[in-house]
């Protein structure tokens, strides 16, 4: 039986009023009556509102089944559906996922078209059809639809003859594809087969080159590349010593409180605390390590900030032999080991996880070049003047550099330590100025506007920016696929009446919050509290909330397609079983 094109439908992005928020959106499409152009991007009249994920050369035209609309109707119980209410652009009778292959080619109308990919699992067509939970059904039913690249532009209408003009290499269908991409139980063979498909778009590619190269079929559910943590939840150690580095910056030395060995860190990771003696509940806040990988006691270096509870309490109230609840190191940026030359770009109090790597570096008497540039508002400021050139007076090939940024200091610090010095802050001018190799690896620390400033400077002189690694303080930048800019607002305590069940606390964001019923997720109480989050299904499908859980358990509902790797867990669909304290 020969497959028909039933409708062809297209919208234009618009705003939609979404749980208190704006999501711009294209997934509202409607039939329309007789021919239309398919160009090499688009349907003529049709568009999208988040060109991250929907629409471009490889996403130009989406496809839905007829025989999906009545697997869905029986499914839900509904008979309101009208064509486009998936989000696509052709409703077809035929052509179903589990059949169609991936660089399969179909003649409709005057245009040709390849199969590239399966439909990106998104929340938007859960809010169009005011099914939720429908992203991740599409994924578990294996019906999710298809994109199309145009080959040959042309005129399509409702009523065209589907003709398949070409099988793809690889024999995968959608449905397979798709099943690699979110559910457990991969088949290694199958990514390989995937990889070598040529029409498989170039962002499911990468995908599953990420699978292979971590040497697992753990896909995106399973967190490839996720460290182990040497601990769970929380530790007591024990404060063993406290250094005041400078007037603002007091450094913490911390050992394990039955005196056994700290498992190693790594090189530029952080710890985080819970602070009894500063507020009730306590409050949890999360420090570089500045001390050596595999030293005998962890060093975490705070800079007392003038409103700050729990820096204010280290400072002034912290004593030798208090302890201390800490949750195991983690974070992502580390020193990477390879054989070129490295640069270690830090200000301020930023200095600290560059620290670790230099001291990383010096314990391997490393022959890579290293260069070492920080920005301190003056000598007194100088956050570890004398261990840092120490450390690079050991190294064969280092080079110092210091910029003090008060106008009137002195070129000379006068105490001994002869790095080169530079007066004002670090430009483009004078950092291009010190002849940085164009392939180095950079690690970069500081405040958001030095951090955003040094990246377009190295790229500028050269360095590519894939080797240009970064750690901002705070939370990390949001990800929230369709929602318009709006300005951003301090973590605080949601609308309404104050909860009355477990303590959620959002390390990286300084929140602790009771948790209450009214919220049908953690991610939907991290919404409402404006904590900066991570998310695109909302399902538990495409694991983009993955947060790392540092105390605490969840339980899942729905539940994921797949779990999250231990020591992890999905927001966007966990709600508490006890308190929890989450890398937010």
């Amino acid at each position: 039986m020969t497959a028909k094109l039933l409708s062809v439908n297209v919208g234009m992005p618009k705003d939609v009023s979404w749980q208190g928020k704006t999501v711009h959106t294209g997934v509202w499409k409607h039939p329309v009556t007789g021919p239309r152009l398919v160009r090499r991007l688009n349907i003529d009249g049709d568009g999208q509102g988040d060109l991250q994920g929907h629409g471009g050369e490889q996403r130009a035209v989406l496809v839905y089944q007829i025989q999906s609309y009545a697997h869905w109707q029986e499914h839900f119980g509904r008979s309101d559906f009208e064509y486009g209410q998936f989000g696509e652009n052709f409703t077809v009778d035929g052509l179903p996922d589990d059949e169609v292959c991936v660089g399969d080619r179909y003649r409709i109308g005057e245009a040709e078209f390849e199969v590239t990919q399966p439909r990106v699992t998104c929340y938007r067509v859960g809010m169009r059809l005011g099914e939720p939970e429908l992203p991740a059904l599409l994924v578990s039913h294996h019906r999710p639809g298809f994109y199309l690249r145009v080959i040959t532009e042309g005129v399509v209408r409702a009523g065209d003859d589907i003709v398949k003009t070409r099988t793809g290499p690889g024999a995968l269908s959608v449905a397979d594809i798709d099943a690699l991409l979110y559910l457990p139980g991969r088949d290694p063979d199958h990514l390989r087969r995937a990889l070598a498909v040529p029409a498989l778009s170039p962002g499911w590619q990468q995908s599953f080159r990420d699978m292979t190269a971590a040497g697992t079929a753990a896909g995106a559910g399973a967190g490839v590349g996720a460290r182990a943590e040497a601990w769970p939840g929380f530790r007591p150690l024990r404060v063993t010593g406290l250094v005041h580095e400078t007037p603002s910056v007091l450094s913490v030395e911390l050992a394990a409180d039955d005196g056994g060995a700290l498992p190693a860190a790594e090189a530029g990771q952080y710890l985080t605390l819970r602070v009894g003696g500063a507020g009730d509940p306590p409050p949890v806040r999360s420090y570089s390590l500045s001390s050596a990988p595999g030293a005998a006691a962890y060093r975490v270096s705070v800079k007392r900030e003038e409103f700050g509870l729990v820096s204010r309490y280290l400072h002034t109230g912290l004593r030798v032999g208090a302890v201390l609840e800490v949750a195991a190191p983690r974070g992502d940026f580390v020193l990477v080991p390879e054989a070129g030359p490295v640069v270690l770009v830090s200000a301020g109090v930023g200095a600290t996880p560059v620290m670790a790597m230099l001291h990383r570096l010096a314990a391997e008497h490393t022959a890579r070049p290293v260069w070492w540039i920080h920005a301190a508002r003056n000598r007194g400021e100088h956050l570890f003047a004398r261990e840092a050139h120490a450390l690079l007076h050991g190294l064969p090939e280092a080079h110092e550099h210091v910029f003090y940024t008060a106008q009137n200091d002195a070129t000379d610090d006068g105490d001994g330590v002869r790095a080169e010095v530079h007066r004002g802050r670090p430009t483009l001018e004078s950092m291009a100025a010190l002849g940085l190799p164009a392939d180095a690896t950079a690690y970069l620390c500081g405040p958001a506007p030095f951090m955003a400033a040094m990246r377009t400077t190295l790229t500028t002189i050269g360095l590519a920016d894939d080797r240009i690694h970064t750690e901002l303080f705070g939370a990390l930048a949001a990800i929230n696929p369709g929602l318009t800019a709006r300005p951003a607002v301090a973590p605080h305590q949601p609308p309404g009446e104050p909860g009355t069940e477990p303590l959620i606390t959002f390390a990286r964001s300084g929140l602790s919050v009771r948790w209450s019923p009214r919220h049908r997720s953690v991610l939907d109480l991290a919404d409402a509290c404006d904590v900066p989050t991570r998310w695109s299904c909302r399902t538990g499908v495409c694991h983009t909330c993955t947060t790392q859980l540092l105390a605490g358990d969840v339980e899942y509902a729905p539940d994921p397609l797949e779990p999250p790797p231990a020591g992890e867990v999905l927001i966007c669909c966990a709600r508490p079983r006890h308190d929890l304290v989450l890398d937010l």
